[in-house]
């Protein structure tokens, strides 16, 4: 099983993630890691984001599929999709190989968001590429996201009490 977190950049995703890690238990996929590979092989060629090369998209669903097949278990995805093409691609790619994706969104309002970014101190380079991609976000969030996605509000919770939610939701569902 896969568990997705998305939402906008800044909201809480990685760590989230690693919390859910041990509350699972599950493995950690970075799929950033992804990205960062093919940057270093194809990062000439016209792109805004990783996300726009369908490597990127095709060699997620092979990497987590062949890692599922190799560990089993359970893996936990923290990555912002906010193209929807993009989204359904990577979705119908797990479902063909009967992958079961339980898909999360992190979402803070906009002023604890702000709030959050403008004081990071683990990643401040990445405060201005936060900010500006919050619209995209809410678009996405508003047009399809929040059908897409089990929307999980993280405005007033720490990371540990939204880790507990997602944790809860999926014993609730049975596949926790």
């Amino acid at each position: 099983m896969i568990v997705w977190l998305n939402g906008t950049f800044g909201s809480g995703k990685t760590t989230t993630a690693r919390l859910l890690q041990t509350a699972l238990p599950a493995r950690l996929f970075d799929a950033e890691h992804v990205g960062a590979l093919l940057e270093s092989v194809i990062g000439d060629l016209p792109h805004d984001d990783f996300k726009d090369f369908p490597a990127w998209r095709a060699l997620t669903v092979a990497t987590a599929r062949h890692v599922l097949d190799h560990a089993g278990g359970t893996l936990v995805i923290p990555q912002s999709v906010l193209q929807r093409e993009y989204w359904t691609e990577l979705m119908d790619g797990f479902a063909h190989h009967a992958i079961p994706v339980r898909a999360y969104t992190l979402h803070t309002d906009r002023d604890t968001f702000t709030h959050r970014v403008e004081h990071d101190t683990d990643e401040p380079g990445a405060r201005q590429w936060r900010l500006d991609h919050r619209d995209p976000y809410e678009t996405a969030l508003t047009e399809w996201l929040a059908d897409a996605t089990t929307v999980v509000d993280n405005t007033r919770a720490t990371p540990d009490q939204t880790a507990a939610r997602i944790t809860a939701d999926l014993r609730n569902r049975g596949t926790a």
